[in-house]
């Protein structure tokens, strides 16, 4: 038992490789995990003492353990059984694919990732890029909110920007879980997207199994309190105009709950921008009537270079004003009727929406200039009365100036070449009709 055992260097060097990788793996790892854990707890805690609405615990759950939670849900276990059933597989291939599935819906949310540099990053980025403006909104009604029910923000679908301006307005009340389509399934983007909290969703899916798992995920998240951002057009207005609702996500929410546990809260947010990004890219893909949006990750890079040089050489202008609104709360506890048809629901939803879209001197300009050409003098009247007929809207008036708001709509307009200006006489540019009804539609409803 004492003897000498004589080894090969590279043997002892081998098995001392694989003690030192057992010790991290059983010992080392678990208690640095550990520790961190702790530390990202005591930190949580402190957070939620400033949040209106804390985080709530199922939104820090291990990212491996939620995923394991779902796929062993009885209607999904039912789901794969009938997968396996219908496509002749073995159910433990069906179980396979439904856990492939759950990877690619389920968040990795890092409290750090949100506050430490997320919200931070949306803040400077809003504020580089617009004039950002508060619109309808009343503080009262939202900090009114049963503390425990679960609040879904609906929004309006303008540009990938409205991820970003509302985590920078809302940072202070709650952290939101957004639903995101397919176009941020590009890595590094879906790492750094999935450590927001954010989950995926295939907008056109037609698979059942793919179906339940998004469902039992949605339907989780919304029983355990989590605030939630979505989208219920289906995908960024094309024209500028407000979409018709889709009923998924929102038919996920409302089926089978239980009000006298958790009360569902819907609040409406509706965005508007004097410069919408995307909107050549929008505009061409409405022409085309493509299932593919026309701009690649080189166009967009392109895009973002080109701005800083501006920035760089000082010619750089922000786009004008952003502005969000957000509604009157709709409690499902307090109307449980309009929770039994989806349909019913999402047409209140969107006209609760469509009630408070901000005005921006942009769009109100360019609604103007749709009825033809006109001089200054002539759109500065048409501008009043413009005003006149939207007093119940969210007007927002540069300086509280008619005058100069006139020519915050028109200067952009004009630098671009959308607009021309011949002998005191603003026209629209041959060619550019479609940019100007793309602004206009994002007010029309209003008139």
């Amino acid at each position: 038992m004492m003897s000498p055992v004589t080894l090969p260097l590279w043997l002892f060097v081998l098995i001392l490789l694989f003690a030192g990788v057992t010790f991290a793996s059983h010992f080392l790892f678990p208690s640095v995990r550990w520790f961190f854990r702790r530390r990202m707890e005591r930190a949580v805690a402190q957070l939620n003492k400033r949040l209106q609405r804390p985080i709530q615990p199922f939104k820090l759950l291990r990212r491996y353990d939620l995923i394991q939670r779902l796929c062993y849900d009885p209607e999904v276990t039912q789901a794969i059984v009938d997968y396996a059933q219908k496509n002749g597989v073995r159910e433990d291939v069906a179980f396979e694919q439904a856990r492939r599935y759950a990877r690619e819906i389920v968040p990795s949310f890092s409290a750090f990732a949100y506050f430490g540099w997320g919200v931070r990053v949306a803040r400077i980025l809003s504020n580089a890029l617009y004039r950002v403006r508060l619109g309808h909104h009343d503080p009262q009604e939202l900090a009114g909110i049963d503390p425990n029910a679960t609040v879904i923000f609906i929004m309006n679908h303008r540009s990938n920007m409205d991820y970003v301006l509302v985590t920078h307005l809302a940072a202070d009340r709650t952290t939101l879980s957004y639903a995101v389509g397919e176009w941020a399934q590009v890595w590094p983007l879906s790492r750094l997207i999935r450590s927001m909290g954010a989950y995926f969703i295939r907008r056109q899916a037609h698979d059942a199994l793919y179906r339940k798992v998004l469902r039992r995920y949605v339907q989780m998240a919304t029983s355990s309190g989590v605030a939630q951002a979505i989208f219920p057009e289906g995908g960024l207005s094309l024209n500028g105009a407000l979409r018709p609702p889709k009923l998924g996500l929102l038919s996920y929410i409302v089926e089978d709950l239980d009000l006298e546990a958790r009360d569902v809260v819907f609040v409406p947010v509706a965005l508007n921008y004097d410069r919408v990004l995307e909107d050549s890219v929008l505009i061409e893909k409405a022409k085309s009537r493509s299932e593919r949006f026309g701009a690649s990750i080189t166009v967009v890079f392109l895009a973002v270079l080109k701005q800083l040089w501006l920035r760089v050489t000082g010619r750089f202008h922000r786009f004008g004003y952003a502005a969000v609104s957000f509604g009157k709360p709709l409690s499902l506890r307090l109307y449980p009727e309009v929770a039994e048809d989806p349909e019913v629901l999402s047409e209140v939803l969107m006209n609760r929406v469509a009630e408070i879209v901000p005005v921006l001197p942009v769009p109100l300009v360019a609604h103007i200039m749709l009825q033809g050409p006109a001089t200054r003098a002539e759109i500065e009247r048409a501008f009043s009365k413009a005003l006149e007929a939207l007093n119940e809207s969210h007007v927002h008036l540069p300086r509280g100036n008619r005058d100069y708001a006139v020519e915050t709509g028109l200067r952009p307009l004009l630098e671009r070449g959308v607009l021309l200006e011949q002998d005191g006489v603003f026209s629209i540019e041959d060619g550019r009709r479609e940019v100007v009804e793309f602004y206009a539609n994002s007010i029309s409803h209003l008139f």
